[in-house]
């Protein structure tokens, strides 16, 4: 009897060991068919050219400078950071513009047409958004003269409909004068959010439609996963 109940013993944890490895497994598993579905609903990013109104993507290896404010580039080659950088989505963030004004000139603290930011990027170059001529004139107003071209820093001058990466305490600033330019989400990088909440920022966004789909799909897919779980 002695030994059968020591083998009985044996079975019961054994059963219990294979179940948690089970439930481990299918976690594990979860997860990496999340991320693998993920990686065909978040597209790579494309915005419109504000010149020609085509559809322009923007280069996965570019080469990377800085800047210190929304006109300034005077630092030496950075890091990539937007591979692995994500919007205000919580979705790897897409490009905001590779050629501003037909000018060959990315926007970005990098100049890579990304709103990434990292140490270098004091002034947080984040929120990707289309300039209008009145916002223009309300910068320049404010001290941060955004028309006027500054080659040395690799800045091309904005004009009405051209895409720039502002620092997200400038538009803050605009939003609480009533000045705010209208904005792409998925291209705007999460650290946004820092400074001015997602509600706010949903209320301008060009591409609200598109992102509230995409929010939809993802959250779809992680109610699936949690059931699964």
């Amino acid at each position: 009897a002695l030994v059968q109940y020591k083998y009985s013993q044996f079975f019961l944890r054994r059963t219990m060991h294979q179940n948690l490895m089970g439930k481990i497994l299918l976690a594990i598993l979860s997860t990496s068919i999340f991320h693998w579905v993920e990686s065909f609903v978040v597209t790579p990013g494309w915005v419109t050219n504000s010149n020609t109104q085509s559809w322009t993507h923007c280069p996965m290896t570019p080469s990377d400078k800085g800047d210190l404010d929304d006109d300034d580039d005077d630092g030496e080659p950075l890091p990539d950071v937007a591979k692995t950088a994500s919007n205000v989505l919580g979705t790897p963030l897409e490009c905001c513009c590779s050629d501003v004004g037909g000018s060959g000139i990315g926007t970005g603290f990098y100049r890579n047409g990304y709103c990434s930011t990292g140490e270098q990027d004091l002034g947080r170059h984040t929120v990707c958004c289309q300039v209008t001529d009145e916002f223009l004139a309300y910068s320049k107003r404010v001290g941060n003269d955004l028309s006027t071209r500054a080659p040395q820093y690799l800045f091309p001058g904005l004009k009405g409909g051209d895409i720039w990466c502002l620092c997200a305490q400038r538009w803050a600033q605009a939003y609480n004068d009533g000045m705010a330019p209208k904005i792409f989400l998925q291209a705007t990088h999460e650290k946004t959010l820092d400074y001015v909440p997602f509600e706010v920022l949903r209320e301008y966004a060009i591409d609200k439609e598109e992102a509230d789909r995409r929010l939809e799909t993802l959250n779809e897919q992680r109610q699936r996963l949690n059931k699964l779980l």
